[in-house]
């Protein structure tokens, strides 16, 4: 194989990859809102420190958020925890608190602008 052919295929191959990769997937315990991405991170199945994370697309003001999370399991789901309110700086917002959480149970996201609640995907153990 000519040096020329070996970079042609390197340059397809590469090319394909970025193709076929996936794009926009929205991580594990985040949902993509309209004007942005909620997420919720934290360890499931015992007590740790979870943290939700606001952050907007594009430019606008900055606006205030309370941040939180709401948590079920096979029985119930409780109402939203809240870990605080806070207004958006450079378009990102982010508040942490501990969580005792039990194997088995689902979290998600939790936040409120307005009087109106966004949410993301369950997130579980």
């Amino acid at each position: 194989m000519s040096r020329a052919t070996a970079v042609s295929t390197t340059v397809l191959v590469v090319g394909a990859l970025f193709v076929l990769a996936p794009v926009g997937v929205t991580p594990r315990g985040c949902g993509d809102l309209s004007g942005g991405r909620l997420c919720v991170e934290g360890p499931i199945g015992g007590t740790g420190s979870f943290t939700t994370r606001y952050v907007r697309t594009g430019v606008g003001p900055e606006i205030p958020v309370r941040l939180g999370y709401q948590r079920k399991d096979a029985r119930i789901t409780a109402f939203p925890g809240w870990f605080g309110t806070l207004r958006t700086r450079h378009g990102r917002a982010e508040l942490t608190g501990v969580i005792d959480t039990r194997p088995g149970e689902c979290i998600r996201g939790v936040l409120d602008h307005q009087g109106r609640l966004y949410v993301t995907g369950w997130h579980c153990s």
